[in-house]
């Protein structure tokens, strides 16, 4: 399966609270609030939801198609990519704007507080998809958070071109109007949110749970360390528990390595419980270390821990793609 995946490229600047946040805020003072947080480290790492999404299906063997705006300070980022399997032909490089940063406050209960801040990513609207599927035919498009503009784009050339979409509007919905949520949505093959984004997804479409089932395929709903919850209209919901007692380093990236599990295992043909599981084990490394692409993907330890976790049947389903004796 060829897949391109949409979306946020960036850099990070991830900060450790050794505190808890709840423990700073004063119920009766949060319409004054002004806070400042004194942090004892500071990480600076790749990310982008997008390329952190791109950066796991690499490492699993997919070859997928990068399709975000950057800052012509790309390049080292680039060689990064490319040495771990990722097309970035597509990127679209913005000379007047600087790739975007990312830069979150994680305290001690794995809680954050993050800002954003666009730059080069503004102009990913410009990129046709028309142009992509032209140089490499595609059977997939995933919309991760974006420039909004671009998401809804990006949506509707899928959509005129017949390819399969994804939505994952997750960290935009906060940004999205109504209408811009119900066409990322509507029609898409797959739809990605936590638990929270759900409910905050059925609010800004004004729509029920029911409503939004009926306007996608399959929806996928991670649940932290509970796991997963895989929704589709008329059939029984399929569940998959968390990879247990991983030591919980940072939770950044923790949803799209999930994600690049979950789709590499589909685009293998597995099912869906089995996609899920991957999804989960690629969520256990990313969990264990800092930074969204700072893991590595090993076939003889992943394994191991789908072993131990899922049972005989999903490692040998999983052996089979990722080369390796289950």
């Amino acid at each position: 399966m060829r897949i391109a995946v949409t979306g946020s490229i960036a850099t990070d600047h991830l900060m450790a609270f050794p505190g808890r946040f709840v423990d700073q805020l004063l119920p009766d003072q949060l319409e004054h609030l002004s806070l400042s947080f004194l942090v004892d480290t500071l990480q600076v790492r790749r990310g982008g939801v997008a390329a952190n999404i791109a950066f796991g299906l690499g490492g699993l063997g997919l070859d997928p198609l990068l399709v975000g705006a950057v800052g012509p300070d790309f390049a080292e980022y680039e060689v990064w990519l490319k040495e771990h399997g990722v097309d970035t032909g597509s990127v679209y490089v913005c000379a007047e704007h600087q790739t975007a940063r990312f830069m979150c406050l994680t305290d001690q209960d794995t809680n954050q507080i993050a800002a954003f801040y666009a730059g080069a990513m503004a102009e990913a609207g410009r990129i046709d998809l028309r142009a992509v599927h032209e140089r490499t035919p595609l059977d997939l498009v995933l919309v991760s958070p974006n420039d909004p503009g671009a998401m809804v784009r990006h949506t509707e050339q899928a959509r005129e071109l017949g390819i399969d979409f994804a939505a994952d509007p997750s960290q935009q919905l906060a940004r999205l109007t109504g209408g811009e949520v119900r066409a990322v949505v509507t029609g898409a093959r797959w739809l990605f949110t936590n638990e929270y984004e759900s409910a905050l997804l059925r609010e800004r479409a004004g729509w029920g749970r029911q409503e939004v089932l009926e306007r996608v395929g399959t929806w996928v709903t991670t649940l932290g360390a509970q796991g997963v919850r895989i929704d589709r209209t008329g059939e029984p919901a399929v569940t998959v528990g968390a990879v247990p007692d991983v030591r919980a380093e940072d939770p950044t990236g923790v949803g799209d390595a999930f994600r690049s599990g979950f789709l590499a295992a589909v685009g293998w043909g597995l099912p869906l419980e089995t996609a899920a599981q991957l999804g989960c084990a690629m969520s256990a490394l990313v969990l264990a270390t800092v930074g969204s692409q700072a893991y590595e993907i090993r076939p003889e330890p992943l394994l191991a821990t789908v072993r131990t976790v899922y049972g005989e049947r999903a490692a040998g389903l999983l052996a089979a793609k990722l080369g390796r004796p289950a």
